[in-house]
């Protein structure tokens, strides 16, 4: 049975959401924000953008429920599509629900990426967002990071471990300010730096844009909003 790709897009108000600290990153109230909702059960799209594969990752349904998603066998599985859903973001929140099955150490799961002039080869731009994992034995702690002009900025606090094996909601804001990293709603790190919008780009899941640090696990969906949201305001729900 085949299976569509649920999107949604939608826009926030911002007066809703004046405690994200969006008018600090120079965003006025009642502004509509753009929001995009991918949800990982379909391989040839992603956002309503067509994607493309790399060998084969297997789309799943529950058995027990409605939900389905997408696997990645950590070696040479992914998709990818020529769309950077938070260019142009002054403020952002990018948020996630996954499953890390364990594997290799370093696992760069979902990455978006700015075209750069002139042209560089995938991967190798200097100006992008990721997610990561970081897998030692049955646990993992979650890497958050993201470069451009004048910044380069790490979330990561190893000591902050979780098992893997089980689904999880992980988040990434910026507000203008500060930078914050979340697992469940809660937070792992922060940052300041000096953050520059970026520009229209691409998206992997499942691997680093350049085909490296493959990821072991599922890919349930993913959300993008240019605002910064408290974490009482993340949408997405683990199964």
């Amino acid at each position: 049975m085949a299976y569509s790709l649920s999107i949604t897009r939608r826009h926030l108000t911002l007066s809703a959401l004046a405690l994200s600290g969006c008018a600090s990153a120079g965003v006025k109230l009642d502004q509509p924000v753009p929001e995009e909702l991918w949800h990982f059960n379909a391989l040839n799209q992603l956002g309503g953008h067509p994607a493309s594969i790399d060998s084969h990752p297997e789309l799943v349904r529950s058995s027990q429920s409605d939900i389905s998603y997408t696997v990645f066998d950590g070696e040479d599985d992914a998709l990818f599509v020529d769309h950077h859903p938070l260019a142009g973001a002054a403020a952002f929140t990018f948020e996630a629900v996954f499953r890390p099955d364990g594997g290799q150490f370093e696992q760069r799961w979902f990455h978006l990426e700015a075209f750069e002039t002139p042209a560089v080869e995938p991967g190798k731009g200097s100006t992008r967002m990721l997610f990561e994992i970081r897998v030692e034995g049955s646990d993992w702690y979650l890497d958050a990071f993201m470069c451009g002009e004048g910044y380069a900025e790490v979330l990561m606090e190893p000591e902050k471990r979780f098992p893997v094996g089980q689904w999880y909601h992980v988040a990434q804001t910026f507000d203008g300010q500060t930078y914050k990293s979340f697992v469940n709603g809660r937070l792992q790190a922060k940052s300041s730096p000096t953050f520059v919008p970026q520009g229209t780009g691409r998206s992997s899941v499942g691997c680093r844009m350049d085909r490296r640090s493959y990821f072991n696990g599922a890919v349930h969906s993913a959300r993008f909003v240019h605002a910064a949201l408290p974490p009482e305001q993340f949408r997405l729900v683990t199964p």
